[in-house]
Parts: structure tokens; sequence; C-alpha cells
């Protein structure tokens, strides 16, 4: 053999042992919005890393899978399900009955509601100073729905609507949006330091967040099981505690085990 062919055939084989590092790296391809703190998002080092990242990896290892997380803006994720480019979602999803008609959910692990976001220096004390002002959104999001059914009742002005918590934010501490509607976790995790940006109102919802699957995929039900066997281990109350830093309720979805939801 050649040296020129025992270099093409090193080659060669570096990229078949790529190609199956690649494939088993695929064994479950999880979308998420990355960016969305604390839930998935990268670190210092560049990690994608948070309370769903950890949540999933758990999951995959109970059912002896590897796990590739696919970053996709939030409104991508319900066609990427539906068409299988991956096999579940995560970037804390709400279960609606509206979702149910094309999805599928395992059972919820994180209770939650909306919340108005503004800068501190702009004096805007919650929803009824929002009259005639822009309102930041994330797309497709429930708090996007929400913005959009109670326009009126606020007199809200212009919804304008992001792919993520961090561009939403530089418009915010920019001027270019007054308020900005969004998941209260996420909120409160991300002003915690940043003493320029208050959450100044809960907008109640009852929202509760699972993992999104296409409709009546066999996958949701044998994550159900995990997800049961986690919250009997305590494994999802302590990933409230490493997250938020604060004991999750014993009434709260994060420790009671629930049925898969099911649609009307």
């Amino acid at each position: 053999m050649t040296r020129s062919t025992t270099f093409k055939a090193t080659i060669f084989a570096g990229l078949l042992a790529a190609f199956a590092t690649s494939a088993q790296a695929a064994d479950l391809t999880v979308g998420a919005n990355i960016g969305n703190v604390p839930w998935e998002f990268e670190d210092a080092s560049g990690k994608v890393t948070g309370f769903e990242v950890d949540l999933v990896n758990e999951i995959a290892k109970r059912l002896g899978k590897t796990v590739e997380f696919v970053n996709t803006p939030f409104n991508g994720l319900f066609p990427a399900v539906q068409s299988g480019r991956i096999n579940m979602a995560v970037s804390s999803i709400t279960i609606t009955e509206k979702r149910l008609e094309s999805v599928s959910f395992a059972q919820p692990y994180y209770d939650s509601d909306q919340s108005l976001t503004v800068t501190a220096a702009s004096g805007i004390m919650g929803l009824k100073d929002m009259g005639e002002k822009v309102v930041g959104v994330d797309t497709g999001s429930t708090g996007d729905m929400w913005a959009d059914a109670n326009k009126a009742e606020y007199k809200l002005g212009e919804i304008r609507r992001f792919e993520g918590l961090q561009p939403a934010m530089l418009d915010l501490v920019a001027g270019r949006v007054d308020g900005y509607i969004s998941d209260i976790p996420a909120l409160l995790y991300y002003v915690k330091d940043k003493p320029e940006l208050k959450v100044v109102e809960r907008i109640p919802t009852g929202e509760k967040y699972s993992i999104m699957f296409n409709k009546d995929d066999p996958l949701a039900t044998e994550v159900n099981a995990v997800i049961t066997t986690l919250k009997q281990e305590g494994f999802i109350a302590q990933l409230h505690e490493t997250w938020f830093g604060a004991k999750a309720e014993d009434t709260t979805s994060t420790v009671t085990v629930l049925d898969m939801p099911k649609g009307k």
C-alpha cells in the first residue's frame, strides 16, 4: 500500500468514526431554544446547561440513550417534533389544550405564571402603566398569546416578537421596548443580579411545563414513566433547589406524580 493510499485510508477511517459518533449522539435528538435561562443556555465555557438540560440528560441515562441538543427557535420546536426532525422538545413549554390537539406531552414538572419585566428607570409599576407602550414577547409563546388576548384590556401598544430572552432584554435595556412579558421563573433568575431591571408584576396563568413530543409518539409514555420515578426519588425536587435556590412545594408538579395530559 502506497503512502497516499495509507493516508486516504486513514482519513476514510476517521470519517467513519466521526459518523458513528454522530449517529450515537443522535439516539435522542432534543430541540431547545438555547438562551432560555435557566432552563437551557450556554455557560461561560460554551457548554449547554440548565434545569431542563439536566433533566433530559438524566432521563436519557435512565433509558440507556445518548442525547444531542439542537438549538431551535421556540416557534420552530412545534413543526420540528411534528415532522420528526427532533424526537422531543424542551424550552419551558406550557401544556395547553390547543397544543394537545397536535402534539403530546409527558406529565408536567414545573408550575409557572407569566410576568412583566421593565427597566428600573422606566417608572412602570405594572400592567396598568403599559397603555400605548411597546411590549416584547417570545414568538409563539404563552406570553405572546396572553399579550394578544389582553391587548385591548390593558391598551397595550405594539407587540414586538423575539426569538428568546436575550434579544428581548437587549431591546428592553436599549429602550426599544417598554416591557417584556414572559415566564416568571426565567425572568426572576435573569434579573437577580441586574438592578437595572425589575420584574414588576406576576401574571397568573396556571401554566405547567413539560417535554413535548409528536402526537401519540410512544416515546412520550416511556419518558413519562421515567419522570414518575425521578419525582419519587426526589431528583426533580433537587434540580429545583439547585437552579432556583428554594425548595419546591409538595403541592406542585415538581414533586407530585401526575397523569400524562390528554386533550379533549
